[in-house]
């Protein structure tokens, strides 16, 4: 499993812990399919507050995952 996600929404940064990345892809493609969804991530360095990102079509938002110990680096993908 990712040590975390790097979710790149908006222009900004926000992450997800705990997570394993082809979860959330399918997750985001759900929301997709039924035209929007709250995604939550962690917004903020040190103390993450909890915050959600509206998904809908036509919005761009990339996952970067990021390996913890012992894993291998997982590719960046993409979703829109």
């Amino acid at each position: 499993m990712a040590k975390r996600i790097d979710v790149f929404y908006g222009g900004r940064l926000y992450t997800i812990g705990g997570r394993p990345v082809e979860e959330v892809r399918d997750e985001i493609a759900g929301y997709l399919d039924a035209g929007y969804g709250w995604l939550a991530v962690n917004d903020g360095e040190g103390i993450a507050q909890s915050t959600e990102l509206l998904v809908t079509p036509g919005v761009d938002i990339t996952l970067a995952v990021i390996a913890g110990d012992g894993d291998a680096a997982g590719s960046p993908s993409s979703e829109s």
